[in-house]
């Protein structure tokens, strides 16, 4: 095989590979909750959000040492090891105990960050100048597709279940369980590519200055936090932490809890994750396509993310009842302001989705081309503030109504949006000046 095939190759069995893994992972995190409320079990006393609280706020902190981890082990058995943790904490539901629910909990998190690190430098040392857009377009529509067949395994496994038993349960989980470890074990088949003398992508670290020891590593990434265009994306990643707890855990537990939806509405859940999914796709295919010839920059893609986003807040405002969060597992039979409609709250799930991709591909653009130089403390800033919000986020959702969460989500969207725009303007001028000289 060339090394060109070879490298492709690579790229292409870590997208499968996490696509079998989160194919598992996100279905578990879409369900918990609603899982969690048809538990029966005095014994049992936690709760989804709480646990994805927990899991964004460790991932954020165990970004500082994840580095070092992928340096002394390597990023393919870093991946394997990190897929191992993610598959426990989806056994645990199995058969679920408190103790264990929440120590898997803390072990994701720190696994989420040596899995991601070592993502980024598998994805780096295999890409050149002319490869990464197409690498990171391939990685990125391959994982996105799990949004796909979990969910679809969700309505087909509840279709028609107004309780999940705790069969209904276990056979979800086990299923799942096996899913995450055959991507684990893909990993295996990423070769290491040939020796080149300069296959990066110009200006993005390579394999070693990537994995940069933690302490060096934390004050690079601490530098770059204050700097001013990093303070003003900080607003934009925020929201984007927001948003994902939003669309990933509450929205569709909000949909599995209204009653008005009929005997369906546990199934449901896996339609809408559906959606969800075709709005990533669609979005990450056709505005990461448009990073390179979009003439009028990365502001009207932001601007229609915030359009899209702001209208589904608005029929989900209409349409969900506000208790649906909160709802016990019985769910709720109260009305918002127009008779529950599904092809409504599914119409938002995909609009949500394609809000997040125009979002985070735009993103994922400005950040790569503002700290080319250091791309990796960049992106560890980004992982880091994203995760911190959605921490926040999982932990209000335990307490807050659904009209107050879309309010927050309302005036962050805003901020966010003027935030970028302000960045994009500097990165622009900036460039403008860069050029002139």
């Amino acid at each position: 095989m060339s090394p060109e095939g070879k490298k492709l190759w690579n790229i292409i069995v870590l997208g499968f590979g996490f696509m079998f893994m989160f194919t598992a992972f996100q279905t578990c995190g879409n369900i918990e909750q609603t899982v969690i409320k048809s538990f029966n079990s005095t014994e049992f006393h936690g709760s989804g959000y709480t646990s994805m609280a927990i899991i964004y706020g460790v991932f954020s902190a165990s970004n500082l040492i994840a580095p070092s981890v992928v340096a002394v082990i390597g990023p393919q058995l870093s991946m394997f090891f990190s897929g191992l943790l993610y598959s426990c904490y989806i056994a645990v539901f199995i058969y679920l105990y408190t103790w264990s629910f929440y120590t898997a909990s803390v072990l994701v998190g720190v696994a989420a960050a040596v899995l991601w690190t070592a993502q980024g430098n598998v994805l780096a040392i295999n890409s050149s100048d002319s490869t990464i857009g197409r690498n990171s377009g391939i990685f990125w529509s391959l994982m996105q597709f799990s949004l796909f067949f979990g969910n679809l395994y969700i309505y087909c496994s509840w279709h028609g279940h107004v309780h999940i038993t705790d069969l209904d349960r276990q056979t979800v989980f086990i299923s799942l369980t096996v899913i995450s470890l055959v991507g684990c074990f893909l990993f295996f088949l990423i070769r290491k590519p040939d020796p080149e003398g300069s296959s990066a992508p110009e200006g993005a670290e390579s394999a070693s200055s990537l994995l940069t020891p933690g302490f060096m590593f934390a004050v690079k990434a601490c530098k770059m936090f204050v700097t001013k265009e990093m303070l003003l994306l900080s607003v934009s990643i925020g929201y984007t932490g927001l948003e994902l707890t939003f669309y990933s855990g509450v929205y569709g537990t909000c949909i599995g809890a209204m009653t008005r939806f009929g005997t369906d509405a546990k199934s449901l859940i896996g339609i809408s994750g559906i959606c969800i999914g075709v709005g990533e796709i669609l979005g990450g295919g056709v505005f990461g396509l448009l990073n390179k010839s979009n003439r009028f920059g990365r502001n009207p893609v932001v601007l229609l993310g915030l359009i899209t986003h702001y209208v589904a807040f608005y029929l989900i405002f209409l349409n969900i009842a506000s208790d649906a969060p909160l709802a016990p597992e019985g769910g709720t039979d109260l009305e918002a302001f127009i008779t529950p409609s599904v092809w409504v709250a599914l119409f938002c799930s995909f609009l949500l989705g394609l809000g997040d991709s125009c979002f985070n591909t735009q993103l994922l653009s400005i950040i790569g081309l503002l700290f080319r130089d250091n791309s990796a403390p960049a992106f560890a800033v980004f992982k880091f503030i994203q995760s911190i919000m959605a921490a926040v986020a999982f932990f209000y959702s335990n307490y807050l109504l659904l009209h107050w969460q879309l309010l927050i989500l309302v005036v962050m969207g805003f901020l966010g949006s003027v935030s970028f725009f302000v960045t994009e303007w500097v990165a622009q001028s900036s460039r403008r000046d860069y050029d002139r000289y």
